[in-house]
């Protein structure tokens, strides 16, 4: 049976008049999709106006987007103002969006950049890596570090330069490493669990102050996550107001200057 998400799913980060700033749990549609199912923003949108006592329909900007199974942290726009200035700042590649995942497989090379030629089939939701030059295929590239490795699995930093429908999943799949979990493009060695893709750390100026904002909420600690000493391979922000010492999964904001990683 198919979970019903509440608003006690999902966890605040940060509100204020141009942003909110989340944690998606897996599993739960970013948006309303065809399948009907409670998402996000419908959730979010339920929750301004009822904390805010809004009348009519509430504005809530979903300028970009997790797939379905992925889960981690998302910015929406409280108005379109600041919808407009986060999705420049998309465009411009000054919203920057770190992922973890654990791979089946540990890549040959234990850090690079992966460029492939990506199309969907609207048929299927599947996508696949199509050669330069084919009709409607799209250039996806995403820089990554193996930071540990087990016998089977391996824990990698992803960085996004272009942000294609399933890319991690299908790149990483191109080359050998399907994710753990991922029973579309190869990598459910054990089933039942989640995929193992979590958007770990987002970044941007505030759409009104300028302030660089930065975001941190690890993965959940579960198999496979479990498996890797997570907290000794990235940045530990002891300056946060909501860190506490010791804790591997929490979620919590810290603003930094722009040189972050």
């Amino acid at each position: 049976m198919k979970k019903q998400f509440t608003m006690d799913d999902i966890r605040i980060l940060h509100e204020d008049n141009s942003v909110l700033v989340v944690v998606k749990p897996q599993n739960i549609p970013s948006q309303p999709d065809e399948s009907g199912d409670t998402d996000m923003l419908t959730l979010l949108k339920q929750y301004v106006k009822q904390k805010y006592n809004k009348p009519g329909e509430v504005y809530l900007g979903l300028v970009h987007r997790l797939d379905r199974p992925t889960g981690g942290v998302m910015v929406f726009a409280r108005n379109s103002k600041s919808a407009e200035r986060l999705s420049a700042q998309i465009r411009e590649g000054k919203m920057n969006k770190m992922y973890l995942a654990t791979v089946v497989n540990t890549p040959k090379q234990r850090k690079g950049e992966l460029v492939h030629y990506l199309k969907k089939n609207a048929l299927t939701n599947n996508v696949y890596v199509a050669t330069f030059g084919t009709t409607g295929a799209k250039c996806a590239r995403l820089d990554y570090e193996v930071l540990e490795h087990t016998d089977q699995l391996a824990l990698v930093k992803v960085r996004l330069e272009t942000g294609r429908s399933h890319q991690i999943r299908v790149q990483f799949s191109a080359i050998g490493s399907p994710l753990f979990g991922d029973a579309r493009y190869g990598g459910d060695i054990v089933k039942g669990r989640n995929l193992a893709l979590w958007a770990y750390q987002l970044s941007f100026d505030h759409p009104v102050s300028k302030e660089r904002m930065v975001f941190v909420c690890y993965p959940p600690d579960t198999h496979p996550w479990n498996l890797f000493d997570i907290a000794s391979h990235l940045d530990v922000y002891k300056d946060s107001d909501d860190f506490e010492e010791g804790q591997l999964n929490i979620s919590r904001k810290v603003e930094v200057s722009d040189n972050l990683d």
